[in-house]
């Protein structure tokens, strides 16, 4: 250390001159200091992590189908649109938005003045006709009248009947009776209002059979088949659902290019009419490496799959595709085979030792 001292004095007498080389040199005894100490002190602590108990499985590479979503809309199979068939004004409607009704159950009363008046009517002008007729029809017994009278006499008598049928008939539509078991689910009339023949007054469904309506493009098309069955989703509903192709329009719409598909649906918890609903419709197939949905771990805006190799977890980030099932696919950061920890895999950390069970 004796030409360090030198050195330094001798950069104390010319500092002024050449002040570049003190700077050199104060840099050189700084960097023999540090490389005298012990070259351990600097090495930070390693942190020992315990041991996981995790279970593996194997990343596959399994062949998807490719799907292409169609929206539809989730309908009751029997539904319909009640109108009056007569004009008057509403008298009562005895229904409310969401009541469940029973075939032949009233849903709605005209008042019906003039159609009775016209009854009253028809039937006063059958009993003169019919009293007319029997008359006429005792005196042809007995040739006391020709046969062109006997036959009017029958012919205004049968008029008359016809007539009260007629008024029977209109007074069977002051009332409009539910057509099956159903729930009332719209109302464009309330008591009061003047009900015509072509104005609708109540609209009710059958919750307990639904279906499908989707419009699929042209270019489509040609993968649905009648009673094929088809793949959709409603966001209220966990899980896929699967409908089977019931009715296929023979033509497409001149305005949207697509073709009417209807598909029957079986009941599930949560699902009603009136419902989005996106059909799944395949249009070829792929493979793609799939893994348990518990394999993926969402940690902010990151998806990780870890991975054990050599005893240890290794941390992957991974991009994720199509939920199938129980499974999903894995676009990216995964190959096939990898060993991928299926139960644990959220309390793990880069590196920790994993023992599989």
């Amino acid at each position: 250390m004796n030409w360090i001292s030198a050195s330094l004095k001798n950069l104390g007498a010319g500092r002024r001159q050449v002040p570049g080389k003190a700077l050199l040199l104060t840099a050189g005894v700084a960097i023999l200091t540090g490389c005298g100490k012990p070259h351990g002190s600097s090495k930070a602590p390693e942190v020992n992590l315990p041991t996981a108990q995790v279970r593996v499985q194997s990343a596959e590479t399994k062949p998807q189908v490719i799907t292409e979503e169609v929206v539809g809309t989730v309908r009751a199979k029997v539904r319909a649109t009640l109108e009056a068939k007569v004009a008057g004004r509403i008298e009562k409607l005895p229904v409310r938005l969401g009541q469940k009704v029973k075939a032949g159950e009233l849903l709605a009363r005209l008042d019906a003045a003039e159609i009775r008046a016209r009854l009253e009517q028809a039937q006063a002008g059958l009993e003169q006709t019919e009293r007319d007729w029997k008359r006429v029809s005792a005196l042809f017994a007995q040739q006391a009248v020709t046969r062109s009278e006997y036959d009017a006499s029958e012919s205004r008598h049968n008029v008359a009947k016809a007539t009260v049928a007629e008024a029977q008939a209109m007074m069977g539509y002051v009332e409009v009776l539910a057509p099956f078991d159903g729930v009332v689910t719209k109302k464009w009339a309330e008591a009061g209002d003047l009900a015509m023949p072509g104005k609708p007054l109540i609209e009710i469904q059958d919750p307990s059979a639904v279906q499908l309506e989707a419009d699929v493009p042209e270019a489509i098309a040609s993968r649905v088949k009648l009673d094929a069955r088809l793949k959709l989703r409603v966001d209220a509903v966990s899980g896929e659902l699967t409908g089977t192709v019931c009715e296929l329009a023979p033509t497409a719409d001149s305005a949207s290019r697509t073709f009417r598909v209807k598909l029957d649906l079986a009941p599930a918890a949560g699902l009603m009419p009136g419902q989005f609903a996106r059909l799944l419709v395949p249009v070829g197939e792929s493979r793609s490496i799939c893994v348990p949905l518990s394999a993926v771990v969402q940690r902010g805006p990151l998806e990780i799959v870890f991975v054990v190799a050599n005893q240890r977890a290794q941390l992957h980030l991974v991009k994720v595709g199509t939920q199938i099932g129980n499974e999903v696919e894995v676009l990216t950061g995964l190959d096939a085979g990898d060993a991928v920890v299926i139960d644990g895999a959220a309390q793990l950390t880069d590196g920790q030792p994993t023992e599989v069970k």
